[in-house]
C-alpha cells in the first residue's frame, strides 16, 4: 500500500514540476484562452490544495471500522473525469497575480516530499476527522494523500493543455 502510493505521488508531482519547468517565466503568467487560469495559477491552486497536510494528519484522527481505501473509486470518478468542470472552493482559488516559476516548482517539490514522508511514516488507516470533502465525507490519511494526488493529476492534464496552447 505505502510503496505504490509513494511511487504514484512521485510520478504525479514529478511530472507536474517537470511540466511547469517547460514554461518560460513569462509563459507561466500567460492566459492561454478566455476563462482559463494561467499555468502559474494552476500550480498555485495545487500548492494551496495540498499545503498543510501534516497538520491535518496530526490533528483529530480516529480509527474507524471503514476500509482505509473505500472512497478511492469515488475520488477517481470525480477527479479523473476530465469532461466535467468544477468550480474551485474559495480557500484554494489561486490569486490573480504574477507567479515566479522557480518558487512554484520549489513549493511543489516541498509538498511532494511532505506527502512522501506522510505516506511512509503515518498510520494511513486513521480517519482525519477535521477534514471533509462535501458529498464524500471524512477521509483516511491514505484517501487524503490519494485525493491530493488525483487532484494534482487532474490539473496536470489542464497544465499540459495550457502548455500546448501557449506554445502554438
Amino acid at each position: 500500500m505505502k510503496t505504490e502510493l509513494k511511487q504514484d505521488i512521485g510520478t504525479t508531482f514529478g511530472q507536474f514540476s517537470d511540466t511547469v519547468s517547460l514554461f518560460t517565466q513569462s509563459e507561466v503568467n500567460q492566459i492561454p484562452f478566455e476563462g482559463s487560469w494561467t499555468a502559474g495559477q494552476v500550480a498555485r491552486h495545487i500548492i494551496k490544495a495540498t499545503s498543510g497536510l501534516r497538520q491535518v494528519c496530526e490533528a483529530n484522527t480516529q480509527k474507524l471500522a471503514a476500509n482505509y481505501d473505500e472512497k478511492i473509486p469515488a475520488l477517481q470518478g470525480i477527479f479523473l473525469d476530465f469532461s466535467t468542470k468544477y468550480d474551485s472552493p474559495d480557500f484554494i482559488y489561486p490569486e490573480d497575480r504574477e507567479y515566479d516559476k522557480t518558487e512554484l516548482i520549489s513549493s511543489l517539490q516541498r509538498i511532494e516530499k511532505e506527502m512522501q514522508d506522510i505516506a511512509e511514516n503515518y498510520d494511513l488507516t486513521l480517519t482525519c476527522m477535521d477534514f471533509e470533502i462535501p458529498g464524500i465525507g471524512n477521509l483516511t490519511i491514505y484517501e487524503l494523500l490519494f485525493f491530493c494526488n488525483v487532484h494534482a493529476k487532474r490539473h496536470l492534464n489542464q497544465l499540459k493543455n495550457i502548455y500546448t496552447v501557449v506554445k502554438n
